[in-house]
């Protein structure tokens, strides 16, 4: 009776270890599931209607977010400027500006698509980079001049910048080969490849022209890679597609570690 009641305990914790594991990897999960923090709604209510309660909460909810967009991204002043809440506003008073506000909370009311395709990429480039951390992701609203903006462990997406190829502020102002650029598509790529070089940036060694440019083809490649399509497509990127067949055991953090680009040809 003693050795029954034994094997049961045993099974017991072998299943109460098993159940253990299982949450484990579903919390692991969890923590790489991305969802798109909704920053640009609070910051549209206040540029479209002046609320100053919205503005209070970009600062108190958002204090890096709101820093970064008005010190770093446009550049009218410092946060804690008594005036700087007019100037926000007064900056986006242009029509241009409040047409562009409105497009976007038109254009991504749903986000959905987006949070489980970066969901998606994020788990398999950390599959090649596994020490790599996955980063909180928020969305903004910029003034048609940066695309994602990388912070400590934070990447902030412009949705000015994707409002798609024939918005008609772009056609009069972007190459059409930047409009090709600025589509819902390019999202997912352009994190990835923002985040990626916050990780591996250019080193002193990468200061030619060249080397800068294979830096970046190097990264490119990885994209492509954890996309699974050719979302970039040029002479760098296929100097490095050619020179990884060459090298199959090079992994992909070896590949983007390497500083010595003259085997890259």
């Amino acid at each position: 009776m003693r050795r029954v009641y034994f094997l049961l305990v045993i099974t017991m914790l072998a299943c109460i270890g098993c159940e253990w594991r299982l949450k484990s990897n579903e919390e692991a999960m969890d923590d790489m599931n991305i969802a798109i923090d909704r920053y640009d709604r609070i910051e549209s209510l206040y540029l479209t209607t002046g609320d100053y309660s919205a503005m209070l909460k970009m600062n108190k909810t958002y204090p890096m977010q709101t820093r970064t967009l008005i010190e770093d991204v446009l550049r009218i002043g410092q946060v804690n400027d008594p005036e700087i809440s007019a100037k926000f506003l007064h900056y986006f008073s242009d029509s241009t500006l409040q047409k562009m506000i409105n497009d976007v909370q038109q254009q991504f009311a749903d986000m959905e698509d987006l949070n489980q395709d970066l969901s998606h990429a994020f788990r398999r480039l950390k599959e090649e980079l596994p020490t790599m951390e996955i980063p909180q992701v928020y969305a903004q609203i910029g003034s048609f001049d940066q695309s994602v903006i990388v912070g400590h462990r934070t990447l902030g997406i412009s949705l000015d910048k994707y409002l798609g190829s024939d918005y008609p502020f772009y056609v009069k102002h972007y190459t059409e080969d930047q409009r090709r650029m600025m589509t819902r598509d390019m999202i997912v790529p352009d994190c990835l490849g923002f985040y990626i070089l916050s990780l591996f940036p250019m080193q002193e060694s990468e200061q030619s022209q060249r080397n800068r440019d294979l830096h970046m083809g190097k990264i490119q490649w990885v994209v492509n890679q954890v996309m699974g399509n050719d979302v970039f497509s040029n002479d760098r990127v296929l100097l490095v597609n050619q020179y990884m067949k060459r090298n199959k055991g090079v992994s992909v953090e070896q590949l983007l570690r390497n500083t010595d680009y003259s085997a890259i040809r």
